[in-house]
């Protein structure tokens, strides 16, 4: 009988480790730089690119708790309408005479029960895909905000608000440094405990889970949340940035996030992909929206780039599934 030793751990392989598609996304990123560069000769500028950081990164803030949801093979399209409700009560309340520093909890503690209230919905009727729960209260987070502030503005905030979207520490934009720490943070949470090993399992098998122990429905509430509560945190520094808010503000948000983790490697059927693959597109899509819009290029031509970038990203992500199952096969016979 041919024996057979069990192994604990996989060998390293080169090939493997730079066939990762982070590795594809720093050479994206790199292409983009060395473009930018020869189409514009203003480009190639260091504190310009840090600075330039402050244009995209707020929406970049609900980017990595959504990589969580996608990784659940979930969704939430309700993201946007919950940054417009949010940030227009917290308008609302300061203008009412509320403190500012007050108006900032109340924008988090609403954004919040938003992501907790679709946890819910989602987890209460499974029958329904989290896509259709989530359209459905993204039309009403919208809603409200409307009815709360019709199709006027709201403003007049302090001017320590205003440090939040434009100030810097050292040269480095505050909201940059701001995002790095979560980022830390739900890295960490992802690859390092086992909350994240969770995700992936409730990702790969929901039903296996549920029979293993896993409290599936507990993970899927406090994912919503979360991402509920960094769309404050997103509201905060867009409403900074603008200097006022209105019920529209944030729209096509949703499709912008989706698009970054998706571009990222995450999987939209769940339980494959890593965060560093999102960290790294919203700077790709960052910085090549940056990058054409100084020579003018229009809006739908970027969009059609982005798009390309999307399909390009799906296509490779089969192909390497496709040769991974080839190579498990041909392992399998010589065995």
């Amino acid at each position: 009988m041919e024996e057979r030793n069990i192994i604990g751990h996989k060998e390293f392989s080169l090939k493997k480790f730079f066939f990762q598609w982070e590795w594809m996304l720093v050479l994206i990123l790199l292409v983009i730089h060395i473009i930018n560069a020869n189409l514009s000769p203003y480009y190639l500028n260091l504190k310009q690119l840090v600075s330039a950081t402050a244009t995209f990164m707020d929406k970049s803030f609900v980017v990595l708790p959504m990589t969580f949801a996608i990784l659940l093979g979930d969704n939430d399209i309700s993201i946007a309408s919950n940054i417009a409700l949010s940030s227009v009560i917290m308008a609302v309340t300061y203008n009412l005479g509320v403190p500012m520093q007050a108006a900032v909890i109340i924008c988090l503690v609403v954004s919040t029960l938003c992501g907790l209230f679709n946890g819910f919905l989602i987890t209460r009727f499974k029958e329904l895909s989290a896509v259709i729960i989530t359209l459905a209260t993204s039309i009403i987070y919208r809603g409200i905000a409307y009815i709360i502030l019709e199709d006027q503005a709201a403003g007049g905030f302090p001017s320590w608000y205003s440090f939040l979207g434009w100030g810097e520490l050292g040269g480095i934009p505050f909201m940059l440094i701001a995002f790095a720490v979560f980022a830390v943070f739900f890295a960490l949470l992802l690859h390092k405990t086992t909350f994240g090993r969770r995700v992936y399992a409730i990702g790969n098998n929901a039903t296996a889970s549920r029979f293993s122990g896993v409290q599936v429905d507990k993970i899927k509430i406090i994912i919503f949340t979360m991402v509920g509560f960094m769309c404050g945190i997103t509201a905060l520094f867009l409403t900074s940035r603008m200097g006022s808010t209105r019920p529209n503000v944030a729209l096509g948000y949703e499709l912008d996030i989706i698009a970054t983790v998706v571009l990222g490697g995450i999987s939209t059927a769940g339980g494959k992909g890593r965060i560093g693959g999102p960290i790294l597109a919203i700077f790709v899509i960052g910085y090549l929206r940056y990058g054409l819009g100084l020579i003018n290029v229009p809006s739908q031509v970027l969009l059609i780039v982005i798009g390309l970038l999307l399909v390009a990203a799906v296509l490779t992500s089969n192909i390497r599934m496709d040769v991974k199952k080839v190579g498990s096969s041909t392992s399998d016979v010589k065995q």
